[in-house]
């Protein structure tokens, strides 16, 4: 029979579950685990229901999601095995100041459950304080899908930055930077990939909204990859998503030198690291002007991400704790 494991999170929609969890299902399916999903959102309903799931299942998964200490205590109370998943630090404010109820609430599921996941080295060493079983299980994806060929516009230089209206405000960060560079050069243009539009940027703009049917082309379709962030403890927990799915697509990628950006990027050889604005607009110009770097950079980036973070040596990575 199957080993049954239940993932609960907010939201099936939510990048959590779709990079943490639904991508993983035809890898469990093939060594005989059998998952299914649960959105503990939306009232009394919600949680009654996937409390009865989770008694039924063998392994329960929660991605990212803390609870008020009952629900924490009843939802261990009802599982054979509860694993804790993080992929961003919940343990603090989207600002990165100190919360004391995310804390008290992080703290209470990760002390009760027998082993968690933890997106990144930085996210494992505040795991580390009130559970021993931490395995670092990093966001990955599928490479296949984002390596791809189509045409580039000639006529442009797509700077392009893929994200959502709750991390816009990294991008809008850089809008003067970009604003001068495309005064040195006027092929700049910024390509944004998300659930917003920007219209009053004094550069050249193209509006993507996302979809997740046609994201690998648009990504693919642009030159280089922006990952534009500030330094505190909420972003030293991200986990490079965009900038994984910018090397996947054989894009070299310019990032601000923070968190995992740092460890996933090689500097001078996928992209480059950058802190100040002569930083940015010199990683800016010299990608921007050798059409061969940017295609250099580019395999080297897919390179690593197929050695590193393909969602099949991920899995192999979880897949003994998943079996213990």
């Amino acid at each position: 029979m199957p080993t049954k494991i239940l993932f609960i999170s907010k939201s099936i929609e939510s990048s959590s579950t779709r990079y943490r969890a639904l991508q993983f299902y035809p890898y469990l399916e093939r060594h005989d685990f059998s998952p299914t999903h649960s959105q503990i959102s939306g009232g009394i309903l919600s949680v009654i229901k996937t409390l009865g799931l989770a008694s039924k299942a063998d392994t329960v998964i929660v991605l990212r999601k803390t609870f008020p200490f009952v629900l924490t205590w009843l939802l261990r109370l009802v599982s054979k095995k509860l694993i804790f998943d993080l992929d961003d630090a919940i343990f603090c404010s989207t600002d990165g100041s100190s919360s004391a109820t995310r804390k008290k609430r992080f703290k209470n599921i990760v002390m009760l459950s027998d082993h968690v996941f933890a997106g990144n080295k930085f996210l494992a060493k505040n795991t580390l304080l009130f559970n021993k079983s931490v395995t670092v299980i990093p966001t990955c994806l599928n490479v296949k899908k984002y390596d791809i060929t189509v045409d580039k516009p000639k006529d442009h230089i797509d700077l392009v930055w893929i994200g959502s209206t709750s991390t816009s405000k990294y991008l809008l960060n850089i809008l003067p930077i970009l604003e001068l560079a495309v005064k040195e050069q006027p092929k700049l243009r910024l390509k944004i990939i998300a659930d917003f539009s920007l219209t009053d940027a004094k550069i050249n703009t193209l509006n993507i909204p996302w979809n997740e049917e046609t994201e690998a082309e648009e990504l693919a379709s642009s030159h280089i990859g922006i990952a534009p962030m500030i330094e505190n403890d909420w972003t030293r927990g991200k986990c490079a998503l965009k900038v994984l799915q910018y090397m996947a697509s054989k894009l070299p990628v310019i990032s601000s030198n923070v968190g995992v950006n740092s460890e996933v990027i090689h500097a001078g050889k996928t992209g480059y690291l950058v802190s100040t604005t002569n930083e940015w607009l010199n990683a800016i110009e010299q990608l921007s002007t050798d059409i061969e770097k940017q295609k250099r950079m580019g395999i080297a980036g897919q390179n690593k991400v197929k050695r590193l973070y393909d969602e099949q040596v991920i899995f192999n990575r979880a897949l003994p704790i998943l079996k213990l």
